[in-house]
């Protein structure tokens, strides 16, 4: 996937790895990215990895997180 820039503004898209850097990329997705993002991210990352970032991550914005408890909820 090439990702977009303006998801990854501190870096350069095309040095990210992603297994290597799968908790940067998801939490990145989780806070900023779009529908697309999101669908790539379901697709490329199992629900149980998605989770453990999620419930790890200290860099998830507080909406960020309430959103996606709310879904994470949804989908048990």
């Amino acid at each position: 996937m090439k990702f977009r820039q303006s998801l990854f503004w501190d870096t350069d898209p095309k040095h990210i790895d992603i297994q290597k850097n799968a908790s940067y990329i998801i939490e990145r997705m989780l806070n900023f990215g779009d529908e697309k993002d999101i669908a790539w991210m379901w697709k490329t990352y199992d629900k149980n990895s998605i989770k453990r970032v999620f419930n790890q991550s200290r860099s998830l914005l507080s909406s960020t997180k309430n959103l996606w408890a709310h879904i994470f909820n949804q989908l048990n």
